[in-house]
């Protein structure tokens, strides 16, 4: 889902370029699942990135050329998200057909729900229950802005980086907190993801997206951690209204550098009455010995699912 142009490959780097720091994992995906055998973080220049947008390219793209070679980071084939506003998913119901004739059609249905320029638009999708005896069948349906994704792609070219899957960030997160809070999969949950400028909330319905909404606050300092928490509480009970039948919101995870905020965690929980908690990384994925062994690793565990659930995609064979 969400790979817009694949090749196969043992390993799979994860590549979060984000407007405060750049992270890398990488995963090798063997017969006992996946394991975590390298990670990376560089802060990015300010202002080189802002908002999602690449606003300075050279610059970024010599900070991932570093941030690589510093971690000895040897595979250069990536899997990159793009979020926000130039990117949509969203679960449809179509008639139930094979892959082969939903893809044809598509492009049709994507006309329905898309709000983007269909002619500027790249698709991609997912059958949810492809083995279904309904004359109707769940369809995850992703579009991004092809300008968007050709900007990133040049980007990684110029840092010597070959971009073999673009992926939809909200889905990426969603396979990274699968993979390792599966039980948290039922009933209705949030994500949010606290950036150094923005917040985004996701809200998924037994582990399908149902909708993100971006908050334009981003990690707080002590001063700002009242504020910050008041806006992000408000925030997911606006996402929980969009529930409109069934049991309301069961829990929220924090992810992101701003997650790990100094009493950020009880403040929401409070202000909520919502479970709250910090969402890892590395949970329940195997982490190579040498990575496990570095110092920070119970510190960027949040930091880190989105290029980890970005290396979780199934590994790409080809030349």
């Amino acid at each position: 889902m969400g790979r817009f142009g694949l090749r196969r490959r043992k390993a799979t780097v994860g590549l979060d370029i984000g407007s405060g720091f750049s992270k890398a994992a990488v995963i090798e995906h063997g017969e006992n699942g996946p394991r975590l055998t390298a990670l990376a973080t560089a802060a990015n220049e300010p202002d080189a990135v802002r908002g999602g947008t690449i606003r300075e390219p050279e610059r970024v793209a010599d900070t991932l050329s570093s941030m690589f070679r510093r971690e000895r980071i040897k595979p250069h084939d990536v899997v990159i998200g793009i979020g926000g506003r130039d990117v949509l998913s969203k679960v449809i119901e179509i008639d139930r057909m094979d892959e082969a004739e939903a893809r044809a059609v598509m492009p049709w249905e994507a006309e329905q729900h898309v709000p983007f320029d269909m002619k500027n638009v790249e698709l991609d999708f997912a059958i949810i229950d492809p083995k279904g005896e309904g004359s109707t069948m769940t369809v995850l349906l992703a579009a991004a802005k092809r300008d968007v994704v050709q900007t990133r792609v040049a980007l990684l070219r110029r840092a010597d980086l070959n971009p073999t899957v673009i992926d939809v960030e909200a889905l990426a997160l969603r396979n990274a907190f699968e993979a390792n809070h599966p039980t948290a999969m039922k009933g209705v949950t949030v994500l949010v993801d606290i950036g150094v400028q923005s917040t985004a909330i996701h809200l998924l319905r037994n582990g399908l997206p149902l909708l993100t909404r971006e908050l334009a606050i981003g990690a707080p300092t002590a001063n700002e951690l009242d504020e910050c928490a008041r806006r992000i509480a408000r925030g997911i009970d606006r996402a929980g209204a969009f529930v409109e039948t069934g049991p309301g919101i069961a829990r929220a995870y924090l992810c992101g550098g701003g997650a790990t905020a100094s009493g950020l965690v009880e403040i929401l929980a409070d202000t909520t009455g919502v479970e709250t908690r910090l969402a890892s990384a590395f949970e329940r994925i195997e982490v190579a010995p040498d990575v496990a062994d570095r110092a920070d690793l119970g510190s960027v565990a949040p930091l880190l699912m989105l290029s980890v659930g970005l290396a979780l995609r199934s590994p790409v064979r080809g030349a």
